[in-house]
């Protein structure tokens, strides 16, 4: 027999469409408790990978200043060389002046040569200390780096172990929900992941609770109450948008009412009755 042909979504009553949306919902709802069996290890472990991409680029940014430090240092040293080359050469011609104006521009070259000596050893000085004290924070961001990253191995191994134990499960669940909104017209479902998004606690379906929305819990009027019993229309909270149904159809047996205890006017009467007499 050939077989029957998979009905369009929109050609759903409303009833079968509350019932594939709630189906979904618990769906989502079991992968949701699976994802939180991992608790914050997810984060975590982002948090180290970041920490530690941090530390590398730091890394990569004080080595480049160190470079360019010594450089420097290197060109000072150079520029040092220079100086006293010239100050002997100064030096040396002073020997042969033939006038005092001549004498006094040497003697001026020469003073200027040692106070550019002077001030080179300056900031050789201080760029070897910037390379002590960057040298010795690289030195810290390794170190913490090399922590980060066995702390990073643990969680890690720790994550993959409870996705090992629950991949199974989940995948069959993201199976079934995939081909479960096959079932549901587009808009519709746009609309119930919209409102899942927008929630706290992931829940876009909810059934009625003791004459309130189950996921707000704020009253809702006998009037609505019937509305959603009659499953004629997709009927949303007031208060948090979201999608409501009625117990019976999520499948939940309805608790009776408790009595309310009777008023004893009578008895209440006859002993008002015994006081005056």
């Amino acid at each position: 027999m050939a077989r029957e042909k998979a009905k369009d979504p929109a050609d759903l009553s409303v009833e079968e469409k509350l019932k594939n949306l709630y189906e979904l919902q618990k769906l989502l709802t079991e992968i949701d408790k699976i994802k939180t069996l991992r608790g914050e290890l997810p984060l975590e472990v982002q948090d180290l990978e970041d920490e530690i991409e941090g530390l590398a680029t730091r890394v990569d940014k004080i080595t480049a200043e160190v470079a360019e430090l010594k450089r420097e240092i290197n060109q000072r040293n150079g520029d040092i060389e220079v100086n006293n080359s010239n100050i002997e050469r100064y030096k040396t011609q002073m020997d042969s002046v033939r006038n005092n104006r001549e004498y006094d521009t040497l003697s001026k070259q020469i003073e200027y040569a040692e106070l550019d000596n002077v001030l080179n050893e300056k900031k050789i000085a201080e760029a070897k200390s910037l390379v002590e004290s960057k040298t010795a924070e690289v030195t810290r961001c390794n170190l913490l780096a090399n922590d980060r990253r066995a702390d990073l191995d643990v969680k890690r191994g720790e994550l993959e172990e409870i996705i090992a134990e629950t991949k199974a499960d989940e995948d069959k669940l993201r199976e079934k929900a995939k081909n479960l909104e096959l079932t549901i017209e587009p808009r519709l479902l746009g609309a119930f992941k919209r409102i899942r998004r927008n929630s706290r606690n992931g829940l876009g379906v909810v059934y009625v609770q003791r004459d309130a929305c189950g996921g707000c819990f704020n009253k809702i009027p006998p009037q609505r109450q019937l509305d959603i019993r009659m499953r004629k229309k997709i009927i949303v909270c007031e208060y948090c948008g979201r999608i409501m149904v009625d117990p019976e159809l999520a499948g939940v047996e309805l608790v009776g009412k408790e009595e309310k205890p009777k008023r004893r006017r009578a008895t209440r009467k006859k002993a008002d009755d015994k006081a005056e007499d």
